[in-house]
């Protein structure tokens, strides 16, 4: 069964107001208005009645080119739903469009959140999983202007954003940032120094070369990429040391070993009050008393 064409009727253009305002990219605009004065408008706008007028749902781009290029009127589709689902289906229709940038992404999962919506429910309007939704929403609550300019600009992909949106210092994610940028650190060396100045923050411990280190000193790329690899240095160390600790005590156990299984050492240590050992070291050598 086919779908009833709606009907298109024409609409003034000073008559609608714009629900959901957006900026937009003066070349690709001036294409759009060189293309209507061209060949005319193709697909009609979107509106919905008003008590003062009309209010747009999708088509900003083909009704500031009508204006632009003083046209009174514009064709357009009046549907018949509320405002509140007017502006949702504007965010859906901006969302949607093919050449949509990061940012606006971004943006517009924010001003759904604003109005009330859960993230399930933001994910299921506009298509996208609630965990994604949940990744955006951190990063506008916790991110700064500049980081989510790199997303915008295609320089950081959003979970690496999200990522350096979860430090715990405006400073140290514009440090991140910068990094991350100049190809210093990838998104697992992202984690792991967040994790250390978030250890550091919570214990007290001063980051001398990072957090702050001198008053007025902001952490910078280079700071958190040495305290990086000094940390990754020190847990190397420890691995070293464990590993020689282990060695020794494999030795010490296996010397001990073949010297309680001679019965004149055993006979020395009785003589000499020295029968008993301490319970791990007797339970590695297997004398351990049940």
């Amino acid at each position: 069964m086919t779908q009833p064409v709606p009907d298109i009727v024409m609409v003034a253009v000073d008559a609608i107001e714009i629900l959901n305002p957006r900026a937009r990219n003066r070349k690709i605009f001036d294409e759009l208005v060189d293309s209507i004065s061209k060949v005319g408008l193709k697909k009609p706008i979107t509106v919905i009645a008003s008590n003062d007028g009309y209010a747009l749902v999708c088509g900003q781009g083909r009704l500031e080119a009508f204006v632009a290029l003083k046209q009174k009127q514009i064709p357009a589709i009046v549907v018949d739903v509320s405002r509140e689902e007017a502006y949702v289906l504007s965010l859906v229709e901006n969302m949607a469009r093919r050449n949509h940038s990061p940012l606006e992404l971004v943006r517009e999962v924010g001003a759904l959140r604003d109005r009330g919506y859960t993230l399930q429910q933001v994910g299921d309007k506009i298509g996208i999983s609630h965990e994604y939704v949940s990744i955006i929403c951190t990063m506008l609550d916790k991110g700064e202007e500049r980081l989510l300019n790199a997303v915008e600009r295609g320089i950081i992909p959003h979970c690496v954003a999200y990522e350096i949106a979860m430090a715990p210092d405006i400073e140290v994610q514009r440090a991140l940032a910068d990094a991350y940028e100049k190809g210093m650190i990838g998104t697992s060396q992202i984690v792991a120094i967040r994790r250390i100045v978030d250890e550091r923050s919570q214990t007290g411990k001063a980051m001398k070369s990072v957090y702050k280190p001198h008053k007025g000193l902001k952490p910078t790329a280079a700071s958190l990429v040495r305290t990086y690899q000094k940390e990754v240095e020190r847990q190397k160390q420890l691995v070293r040391k464990a590993s020689l600790t282990q060695s020794r005590l494999l030795f010490v156990v296996n010397a001990l070993k073949r010297l309680l299984a001679e019965e004149h050492f055993v006979t020395l240590l009785r003589a000499e009050a020295m029968e008993t050992l301490p319970l791990p070291l007797a339970e590695r050598i297997g004398i351990a008393k049940a």
